[in-house]
């Protein structure tokens, strides 16, 4: 394979590079821009320097704001408290099925958050084998819509998970569930390609469309409670900041 002059300068940029919060810019950043593709290095940079220092609270807020949804998925919980973002991968199947599993893992791509909607939770589709093989294969990270097990090793694993449930049964080994179409979960409807963020106060799910406009609307979120927060240590009460006052 020949390297190109694009591919030494590309080479070069410094990936690890963050921009101070105040001075973030994400006027021409889309859901895309979570990958470097090696023509977006500003973009980039600037949305990795937003999505590590905002919470799943913050976005959540920012969402409501611009289309009066929260995002979240509420029965859905963090097994392992590990923060994550990216474009959802999505599955769908039974609990009986945790083949379906393999078959997501083996077709996501790299940096993909797997989403699955299971159709209860008496049994688990996930557990500590599937997050071993979803992490080398470079997927980020699963969220499941019914059960997963192993907690005694998940709990350890560099390896996000969020569920409703946890259960010590699996099913079989069929593959027989829809993979990467359109489901919908307690309401709302998950596209594949649509935005993740999870941490450890739960999840929130963005339309990719409305990505750009969640995010600017995170960074003013971010930067309004920044502020509070500097007050709050001068000395102002919340109660102040919010203008309320005893009756």
């Amino acid at each position: 394979m020949s390297v190109t002059p694009k591919d030494i300068l590309n080479k070069n940029k410094n990936l690890e590079k963050r921009v101070k919060v105040e001075d973030i810019d994400l006027n021409n950043v889309t859901v895309d821009d979570l990958t470097f593709s090696g023509n977006n290095y500003k973009e980039h940079i600037n949305l990795l320097s937003l999505l590590e220092n905002i919470s799943a609270c913050q976005i959540s807020d920012a969402y409501n704001g611009v289309s009066h949804r929260p995002g979240t998925i509420k029965s859905i919980k963090p097994i392992n408290n590990l923060k994550v973002w990216g474009k959802i991968y999505t599955a769908e199947t039974t609990s009986d099925d945790w083949g379906t599993s393999a078959l997501a893992i083996d077709d996501a791509g790299e940096g993909d958050i797997l989403f699955f909607k299971v159709d209860n939770d008496d049994k688990a589709i996930w557990g500590e084998l599937a997050s071993t093989c979803a992490k080398n294969n470079g997927v980020k990270a699963t969220a499941v819509y019914g059960s997963v097990r192993d907690l005694d090793a998940l709990l350890d694993m560099d390896y996000p998970v969020f569920a409703s449930n946890f259960v010590p049964n699996a099913g079989m080994a069929l593959g027989l569930g829809k993979l990467n179409q359109p489901i919908e979960v307690e309401g709302t409807q998950i596209n594949p390609g649509d935005f993740f963020f999870g941490d450890e106060s739960g999840i929130v799910v963005i339309p990719k469309e409305l990505f750009t406009k969640v995010m600017i609307s995170a960074l003013g979120v971010k930067l309004k409670e920044s502020a509070i927060v500097e007050k709050l240590a001068d000395g102002v009460t919340l109660g102040q900041v919010v203008g309320l006052r005893k009756k």
